[in-house]
């Protein structure tokens, strides 16, 4: 229990300024909602410390359960006491971080009864829910997890639970291969070591959209308490677990989307790869070396562990990830190093410079638009896609993705479609496209191998021959509806072997595109601002852009603006874009530059985009580009500082 004397220093420090009315209302909601006895104990030691501004940043708000689940810090900036306890696993507190706005048992348990509340009753009384749980090598993500379990065979569903951490893209891939009709991954990506997260899926494998996403949050945002009343024992659910026979079957339909795979016996291709003490190397080491890639492994990220030790960052866009690989690389000389994040579901690459010699990392827009030049080459070369059929092949990829993509796609006659900013949207494309065949041709569309499923969506739909986003997030198949580093780390394998075998690398072709496109250059930034004060200069920056739309930027008149905020954009395929605050500016000089809000971290993003034309790709064609994207960006901060000043 807190004393009184701790309630009072709370309220007077509410009168002082020093905290937040909402903070103070959050703290008086857990206390009174969980039976913790660690709650009490951190919030009085905070109180004692007089700490206010952790107090203030973890009770600022409560963790709403958003359309992508929930993300918050599992370990707080100032770890109590009363948290540390005797410690846990790999160094980290024996209890997750106290507060309405961080992920622990009170808010994932939560958020795990109000997605059973709503799939009992969208299911119906006939049968029990079945659900997936899955989990990353995160801080408290086991714990998480089997507690998720516990809650939903005490509330009368079955539940599949992973043997040990696996990848997202599994997960997704488990629940369509089990008719589950829902699904969970605890997992915050590549975000850093103190955050964890709770993501959530539909019975299709990909995450809740629309109705069902604001029917789950309506539910969460119900529940008050950590209480509940368990079904009786013979109404409760079965726990399965799943282990290798998953895995198995996982790693055979991926091996289907390989399109030449004798290319990995023809070259001499090397290939280093880590998984950042996270979860790919569970699928895609073994799957590399049955395909007969040259893989080896950094073993000291071998490791699974939370901490993350070895790097700063477990994420694979920022080059410091990589240096551990790129240094065995050199040791072993390798021309193609592969890293994915704690969760598997994104993928940064460095490949060696033939003329120096040094390992270049590549961007994720890069390493995009030469997989989606190899999958639509091949399959063109191949006879998979011919003129007769290829108007009913797509590739789906997001607005502020490189339009260089495009411009490949266009060459194969193949259209585009851009989507939102998530995977979910790429996801709801492919099931669209799923239920565009006959229904008496896809009453057992999940067990169909990839050549059967694509021969349908050719002759009766839409196929899906490759998706991405800029942040390294690549998809390859309709059978996972999440992106997919597993996927992305083989069709990368054999883009490495099918050059190498021809005397060529991946540096080679991406000069080749940019000759015959145009030089293409992007650059992602981002204005970071934590806490309580970084959430409200978010929200007031996302409104100036909506109100105030610059009408010219460094220099250059904006000729067009897109506004998605108010939901009346439709897509190349006429389908209604939902709204987001998401805003795109178009330049008379050719440069572009777009702006949203993250919805996983608590940035305020920017993406600038400008390109040479065709044939103008020479050093200092690219210099110039790349020079104008700076000065761009420089523009775009001294505007910002001016319109938070003026809000």
């Amino acid at each position: 229990m807190i004393t009184e004397n701790t309630i009072h220093a709370l309220e007077q420090a509410v009168q002082e300024g020093h905290l937040l009315a909402s903070s103070l209302e959050n703290i008086r909601l857990l206390l009174t909602g969980s039976k913790d006895a660690v709650a009490p104990a951190a919030v009085t030691e905070l109180v004692e410390q007089g700490n206010w501004t952790e107090l203030n940043n973890r009770f600022y708000k409560t963790l709403a359960f958003g359309t992508g689940g929930l993300r918050g810090r599992t370990i707080g900036a100032v770890v109590t006491a009363a948290e540390q306890g005797v410690g846990g696993l790999n160094g980290r507190p024996q209890f997750p971080c106290v507060g309405t706005a961080c992920m622990n048992y009170f808010n994932v348990g939560r958020a795990m009864r109000g997605l059973i509340a709503y799939m009992r009753r969208f299911v119906g009384d006939q049968r029990k829910p079945l659900i997936v749980i899955g989990h990353d090598t995160r801080h408290f993500s086991r714990d998480f997890a089997e507690y998720c379990a516990r809650i939903a065979t005490e509330l009368g569903c079955d539940c599949d639970l992973f043997d040990g951490p696996c990848s997202t893209p599994e997960v997704s891939f488990a629940i369509r291969e089990r008719n589950a009709d829902t699904g969970i991954v605890i997992t915050a990506s590549h975000n850093p070591a103190h955050d964890n997260g709770f993501k959530a899926y539909f019975n299709d494998g990909a995450q809740l959209i629309s109705p069902h996403d604001r029917a789950v949050i309506a539910e969460v945002d119900s529940l008050d308490s950590e209480d509940y009343v368990p079904v009786p024992i013979e109404q409760r659910g079965t726990l399965t677990i799943l282990g290798p026979e998953m895995d198995r079957r996982f790693m055979d339909r991926l091996k289907g989307i390989i399109l030449r795979p004798e290319v990995f016996a023809s070259s001499r291709a090397r290939v280093v790869y880590t998984n950042l003490h996270g979860t790919g190397g569970r699928c895609i080491v073994p799957l590399l070396r049955e395909l007969g890639c040259q893989v080896s492994t950094v073993a000291a990220q071998d490791v699974q562990d939370g901490r993350f030790p070895t790097v700063q960052s477990p994420n694979p866009e920022n080059a410091p990830a990589l240096d551990m690989a790129i240094a065995q690389a050199n040791a072993e000389g390798a021309d193609l190093v592969i890293a994915t994040d704690p969760d598997s579901d994104r993928m940064g690459i460095a490949v060696r410079d033939p003329h120096d010699g040094v390992m270049k990392l590549l961007t994720g827009n890069q390493t995009g638009c030469l997989l989606a030049w190899y999958r639509c080459m091949s399959m063109r070369e191949l006879g998979l896609i011919t003129d007769e059929n290829v108007q009913h092949a797509v590739m789906v990829k997001t607005y502020v993705t490189s339009p260089l993509q495009d411009a490949i796609a266009d060459s194969f006659g193949i259209a585009t479609v851009n989507v939102l900013t998530g995977f979910k949207y790429i996801a709801a494309k492919l099931g669209k496209y799923e239920h565009a065949i006959p229904e008496k041709l896809r009453t057992d569309y999940r067990q169909l191998d990839e050549a059967t499923t694509r021969s349908l969506r050719l002759a009766h739909s839409k196929y899906f021959v490759f998706g991405g986003e800029e942040s390294y997030g690549y998809l390859a198949q309709d059978f996972v509806r999440d992106k997919d580093a597993n996927a992305a780390a083989l069709c990368l394998a054999e883009l490495n072997a099918f050059l190498s075998s021809r005397g060529t690398g991946l540096l080679q072709c991406l000069h080749e595109l940019y000759t015959q496109f145009g030089f293409y250059a992007e650059s992602g930034k981002s204005l970071v601002m934590e806490g309580a004060d970084g959430a409200a200069k978010i929200a007031v920056l996302t409104r100036s852009y909506i109100s105030h739309p610059p009408t010219e930027m460094d220099g250059s008149r904006i000729v067009a603006v897109r506004d998605f905020s108010e939901g009346k954009v439709l897509d190349a395929e006429g389908d209604p874009v939902p709204a987001e605050n998401l805003f795109f500016f178009d330049m008379e000089d050719g440069r572009s530059f777009a702006v949203r809000p993250s919805g996983t971290e608590p940035k305020l993003k920017y993406y600038l985009f400008a390109h040479s034309q065709p044939g103008e790709s020479s050093a200092e064609k690219q210099t110039s580009v790349k020079d104008a994207l700076a000065s761009l960006w420089s523009a775009l901060e001294k505007d910002a500082i001016a319109r938070a000043n003026v809000e």
